[in-house]
């Protein structure tokens, strides 16, 4: 049997290669062998971190019987959702439209031509719950595909027609949406009393909460302020180690799905360091230093994911029990610790365990001193056991929102070393990521060759090509690094980027495909995906609207403000309908609508300007570039001197300049 999988960058297909499935990667050549042998198409899709992906290559995917039946009557792709979200975002349409519901791992059984005739998520190795074994589908399936093909055809035709209609939502341009419609719309559906929206499980909703923080109003306020709160304090947040998980299981954010993702991770360290409190400052300071010790690659990049699991159990890795804290701390201390991150003998999660939360912080300095010995010495012994595995490929557009965070927490602590961190990761998804010329003329797009490649491991670029999503958000950290370093190469590098996404992913109506036109013949999907809607991170068109937002901020090119406006027209229907999965695309709006802010900050280093700097990072409407003096290289600061050798704050709003202030005093009296 050939060993496919063994040279792939995914962690995620390297964990598939020794499985007795003769898996193939996603390509022309698996299609190619399926219909010479007349066999359909088994395609799983996953990823490294997948609690439920584990649990069924255990049970399906490692036993020797269910593989040869697998090999014999199929021909079985596997693909790491991450690396391919083209393809999975094509096939999770059809498990929806199939099923009413998708998730991970994701099974679909596909004709020769790439369309779903069955699909589903988790199949168990025997009856369970009303749900079919995994082996007894395989075989209705195989039976059906040698004796009743033609209902088979049928059902392929159907879905294949239902997914070229597209999502339901319309993209057609429209009038703008109201942002202050959008905060009502919220509170609808907004959880008083454990913050966040909607009930369990409960995701970080990252970018609606940035567009809150953006939106005027008490209620926009009160809904943001709870949630940061809440998620800070519960246990989905490491209280000892710093960063999130991906998801709570429960409403109140006490117990999490253990995995921590890069993106959730890059999105909420930007979040909270923009919020301007001090706990804002404290969770930002702490995922900044998680990204840094824990998800950091040797070529300076960022891996993807930290598993949910270690040593067989989810979560072992992270919690704790009244004797183990009395172990680690002594008894005085044990029991303080356990009242402090509310860790009971009944436990908060398994066999008597509990997630640590810290809903009430001690303010007092002894107790603030106490507080940090004792997270540092958990933190000591927690290091002791066995670590959850790392998915370490680096994909392009998650470093770009780590990027981007490191940036914003960077400029609002005064944190030198983050910058420096992000720089590293910027030279890396330039020197591994990119493929020809930066430098080329927007106005012959055929004359463009510039290419991200989306993911790459142990400094080695993929081969797959890089999504829209990951050309909004690395453009929009090179614009980040351009306003925090003040070199114009990373300010070139963004527009080179952005004109290159104008060019190749055009949808003809003002927005945006999530693949380009270009993808080679063979490599085309069933549909061309095209979802404007954020999930945990954002889509690929959002990400573009922020990208050139921040552009025609930083250098007042008309064409970046007239892309982001037409591309917000194709989003309106999203933003009046379903506004939780539109968070992104509000906050441009909000932007636009009200600005934005261009603020630029420039004078001699010191406390003065690093006050300056941090009072601009909170005002909720400003995009913030600094430098120690005008540089022409980069328009916004352009002509920006320091009046009278003082830290000085220039703020432009709508095409208009008011006077350089040179306190903070004075910029939080500018409305």
């Amino acid at each position: 049997m050939a060993d496919r999988l063994a040279s792939a960058t995914s962690p995620y297909l390297l964990q598939h290669a020794e499985n007795p499935v003769d898996w193939w990667e996603w390509g022309p050549e698996a299609f190619a062998e399926a219909k010479r042998r007349d066999t359909p198409i088994l395609l799983s899709v996953g990823y490294a971190a997948c609690h439920w992906c584990h649990v069924m290559a255990h049970e399906s995917f490692e036993d020797e019987s269910t593989a040869a039946y697998m090999n014999e009557h199929f021909v079985s792709i596997k693909v790491d959702r991450e690396e391919r979200p083209d393809v999975d975002a094509v096939y999770m349409a059809a498990t929806t439209a199939l099923t009413g519901q998708g998730g991970w791992p994701m099974t679909v059984f596909l004709d020769h031509e790439g369309s779903p005739f069955f699909a589903g998520t988790y199949f168990p190795p025997r009856p369970a719950h009303g749900i079919p074994a995994f082996t007894q589908l395989l075989q209705a399936l195989s039976d059906g595909w040698v004796n009743r093909r033609d209902q088979i055809d049928q059902v392929a035709a159907n879905v294949r027609e239902h997914l070229a209609q597209g999502s339901g939502l319309d993209t057609a341009a429209g009038a703008s949406y109201s942002t202050s419609e959008a905060v009502e719309a919220l509170a609808e559906q907004f959880d008083p009393a454990a913050g966040g929206f909607g009930g369990a499980p409960k995701f970080p909703p990252s970018m609606v909460l940035e567009f809150l923080r953006r939106s005027s109003g008490d209620k926009a306020r009160m809904m943001l302020n709870r949630t940061v709160a809440a998620m800070a304090g519960g246990g989905i947040y490491d209280q000892i180690g710093g960063g999130f998980a991906r998801y709570s299981v429960d409403r109140g954010w006490v117990v999490p799905h253990f995995e921590k993702m890069l993106y959730d991770n890059g999105l909420l360290l930007g979040l909270y360091a923009r919020l301007g409190t001090d706990l804002g400052d404290r969770i930002a300071g702490e995922t900044a230093d998680f990204m840094i010790r824990e998800l950091r690659t040797p070529e300076g990049g960022f891996a993807s994911a930290l598993d949910a699991d270690s040593e067989g159990e989810e979560g072992r890795f992270y919690v704790w029990t009244p004797a183990q804290l009395t172990e680690a701390l002594g008894v005085e201390r044990g029991q303080w610790a356990a009242e402090v991150f509310d860790v009971t003998e009944a436990g908060t999660f398994e066999h008597g365990t509990s997630t640590l939360q810290l809903r009430h912080a001690p303010t007092d300095p002894d107790e603030l001193r106490r507080l940090s010995e004792v997270k540092a010495r958990l933190l000591d012994v927690r290091a002791q056991r066995v670590r959850p595995a790392r998915d370490d490929k680096v994909v392009a557009a998650w470093n770009g929102l780590a990027i981007s965070g490191l940036v914003d927490a960077g400029l609002r602590l005064g944190r030198e070393d983050l910058i420096e961190v992000a720089v590293k990761a910027g030279e890396v998804l330039v020197a591994i990521h990119s493929q020809g010329e930066w430098n080329w003329n927007p106005e012959e797009p055929e004359s463009c060759t510039l290419r991200l490649l989306r993911v790459s491991r142990d400094g080695a670029a993929g081969k797959h090509a890089g999504v829209l999503e990951d050309y909004g958000c690395v453009a929009q950290a090179f614009l980040d690094l351009a306003r925090a370093t003040v070199d114009a190469d990373w300010l070139a590098r963004a527009t080179a980027l952005l004109d290159s996404a104008l060019a190749r992913f055009d949808a003809g109506d003002g927005g945006f495909f999530d693949t380009a036109a270009d993808v080679p013949a063979a490599e085309r999907l069933l549909i061309r995906p095209r979802d404007a809607s954020d999930n945990a991170s954002p889509s690929g068109t959002s990400a573009m609207i922020h990208a050139l937002v921040t552009a025609h901020a930083l250098t007042g090119e008309s064409r970046f403000r007239e892309g982001a406006e037409a591309a917000l027209t194709t989003t309106s229907q999203l933003m009046e309908k379903a506004p939780r999965f539109a968070g992104h695309s509000l906050t441009a709006a909000a932007l636009l609508e009200h600005g934005p802010e261009e603020i630029a900050v420039v004078g001699p280093l010191g406390p003065a300007r690093d006050e300056l700097v941090r009072a601009a990072m909170a005002r909720p409407g400003g995009i913030v570039a600094v430098a120690g003096e005008a540089t022409p290289e980069i328009p916004l600061l352009a002509d920006r001197h320091a009046k009278d050798g003082s830290p000085t704050a220039y703020v432009c709003r709508g095409f208009v300049c008011l006077a350089p202030v040179t306190t903070v005093e004075d910029l939080t009296k500018i409305v």
